[in-house]
């Protein structure tokens, strides 16, 4: 069994024991996705690349809590939605190596619409 796998059974587990399951309807869940996020971002925001180096060796712990709310409702998202993550993130990769070929992208941030 997959890490993945086990990971989403005791979400499930921990939802399931709560009766909450009721509430998590795709838009509740998405949202609360996009909240958790944003507070991964507030740990970065308004401080300039010294301050966050020093932020993130004596906040490691904070940030990695709120990673792992992201993944809780990503890996929660896509069970409830039956979406394979490992094979739906394979294919992207593949998809976006096409899309990004080494050649025109290596090194440049340009979307992939606008490489030449």
């Amino acid at each position: 069994m997959s890490d993945i796998k086990k990971l989403t059974e005791l979400i499930i587990k921990f939802r399931d024991a709560r009766d909450w399951k009721q509430f998590h309807n795709p838009k509740d869940v998405s949202l609360s996705l996009v909240l958790e996020a944003a507070e991964v971002m507030e740990h970065f925001q308004w401080k300039n690349s010294d301050e966050m180096d020093a932020y993130v060796f004596e906040n490691k712990i904070k940030i990695g809590e709120e990673l792992a709310d992201v993944l809780y409702w990503l890996l929660l998202m896509s069970h409830d939605l039956k979406i394979d993550l490992l094979d739906t993130l394979d294919k992207k990769i593949r998809k976006n190596e096409v899309k990004y070929p080494i050649i025109k992208s290596k090194g440049n941030h340009t979307k992939y619409t606008e490489l030449k």
